[in-house]
């Protein structure tokens, strides 16, 4: 596998199971922006080497971290103008979660979700 990558790893009956962070990050894009109000993603959790280099991340604004077993992870999204920040916050943390853990079958211990702006319909 890649040195360069994370990989969280499962044993079973049958062997063993490589999850790449990559990919848990990607889950929790995906779960993120199916909530409504949530406009995009927002990269503001540091700077990203291979964004750096040209190369496109797809889950940008999403930090995976493995501690004791358990997913812990960190997004920032711009949400929509009208849209109540404490409900929108909770349903991307409910949303991110049951995704994760239903697609993977790890244990997500937090949810932090950053609020980095706000955008605004075009004016007609």
């Amino acid at each position: 596998m890649s040195e360069n990558k994370e990989y969280v790893s499962r044993s079973d009956e049958l062997g063993n199971i490589h999850i790449s962070e990559e990919v848990l990050a990607a889950i929790a894009a995906a779960a993120a922006l199916e909530v409504a109000g949530v406009s995009s993603l927002a990269a503001n959790l540091g700077s990203d080497i291979a964004e750096l280099l040209g190369k496109k991340n797809l889950a940008k604004g999403v930090r995976v971290k493995m501690e004791n077993d358990e997913v812990e992870v960190e997004l920032s999204v711009l949400m929509s103008y009208g849209h109540t920040i404490p409900d929108m916050g909770k349903s991307i943390q409910d949303g991110v979660k049951s995704a994760i853990e239903s697609m993977t079958g790890l244990t997500v211990s937090a949810v932090n979700v950053n609020v980095g702006g706000i955008t605004f319909p075009p004016k007609a």
